[in-house]
């Protein structure tokens, strides 16, 4: 699992293998090569090494955390 970090340092969404979900657990949309698209496909993101960003690259949405195992299930 890894953390989806907003640049004030706030986690709003996390990844699950290729699944990002917010933070009431619901799908949001996955990680497909470069971007993070919806649920119907359509490129919402673009990460570039672990970051997150618009899609023109002219604002920043945040950074993916380091992989970390899913607490919440021990």
């Amino acid at each position: 699992m890894r953390g989806l970090i907003s640049p004030k340092g706030e986690q709003f969404g996390y990844l699950v293998g290729h699944v990002l979900y917010t933070m009431d657990d619901e799908p949001s949309g996955r990680l497909e090569g470069d971007f993070i698209v919806d649920l119907a496909g359509n490129p919402v993101w673009r990460v570039v090494g672990d970051g997150v960003y618009s899609l023109n690259g002219m604002e920043t949405i945040g950074y993916l955390s380091a992989e970390r195992a899913d607490e919440r299930d021990l």
